[in-house]
């Protein structure tokens, strides 16, 4: 049974697509990713640009959720509905 490592990445973390993103570079050598659901960074363009990305390149894609607080990088608490949080 051959070996195989999942070489993982967080990406989607920007909030623009005025230039190609440097994920673009990194997916084609990653396995899998972890793409920011714009709480504490992006938007539904950039996470929807990734998610794209991802398919073309056969990687699989997980959730890399945070609370909407841009300031502290989505690090803290905020009291919101879980509806909130996941839309």
């Amino acid at each position: 049974m051959p070996i195989s490592i999942d070489i993982n990445c967080d990406l989607g973390e920007f909030d623009s697509l005025d230039h190609t993103p440097p994920d673009a570079a990194i997916m084609p050598y990653i396995s899998s990713c972890n793409i920011a659901c714009g709480g504490h960074v992006g938007n539904k363009k950039t996470v929807s640009w990734c998610v794209a990305l991802a398919q073309q390149h056969d990687v699989a894609i997980g959730a890399h959720p945070s609370y909407p607080d841009r300031a502290h990088f989505g690090r803290q608490i905020i009291d919101i509905s879980p509806q909130a949080l996941i839309d």
